[in-house]
């Protein structure tokens, strides 16, 4: 497994590739990128901004999601995967915002882990990107970069992997290692086949 040191070099390398690395979701507000965020879940960033315009257009604040007819998310965000559930979700979602955080969207993890539709991996990508607080969210790229480049072992468990790269980088870097880990795996170090060799290259493992 890679060094503290290592690590933090490997991600200063992916920084070089990628400096523009961030969170490609389409948002104005906390609120809107809450939302994104629940849309992204097996779904392309791509797709999600497709329909968002429109959807936060439609319904700008949780109150407007309130009183919208179920069929009527639905049917604005059908074009995605999940679209049923998702619906559904929102629609709690901003029930619960309304309810007991004055249509204000928390500033906590817990707190947002309490949201419908929301755990430990979209509450880090709030935290981190509406609210600038130190989180690392591991989705699949993050995971299957840091297995590959030996930062975490293979066995690691999505927690495990969060845990590992909290030890191995300072907090300062947590966020846009989160965002440099994403593009790194999105853009270069994809899930298909390719010469991983020139991956490791490009961050200095080879």
């Amino acid at each position: 497994m890679l060094s503290k040191k290592k690590t933090v070099e490997v991600i200063e390398a992916m920084g070089e590739l990628f400096p523009d690395a961030k969170c490609e979701l389409t948002h104005r507000n906390a609120f809107e990128l809450l939302i994104a965020v629940m849309l992204s879940a097996q779904t392309t960033d791509v797709s999600v901004n497709k329909i968002t315009p429109n959807l936060f257009d439609r319904y700008p604040t949780p109150e407007a999601f309130t009183t919208a007819p179920l069929e009527d998310i639905m049917n604005a965000i059908k074009t995605i995967g999940l679209y049923r559930n998702k619906a559904k979700y929102i629609k709690g979602c901003c029930q619960k915002l309304v309810d007991e955080f004055n249509g204000e969207v928390p500033r906590t993890r817990k707190e947002l882990e309490s949201l419908p539709g929301i755990g430990r991996k979209s509450a880090n990508v709030v935290l981190s990107v509406a609210f600038n607080v130190p989180a690392i969210a591991v989705d699949t790229h993050v995971e299957r970069v840091t297995k590959r480049l030996g930062i975490c072992p293979p066995d690691a468990t999505v927690r495990q992997v969060e845990e590992i790269l909290m030890k191995k980088l300072p907090p300062e870097m947590w966020s846009i290692a989160h965002h440099r880990l994403i593009f790194f795996g999105r853009y270069q170090c994809t899930a298909r086949n390719h010469d991983h060799t020139v991956c490791l290259q490009l961050v200095g493992l080879k």
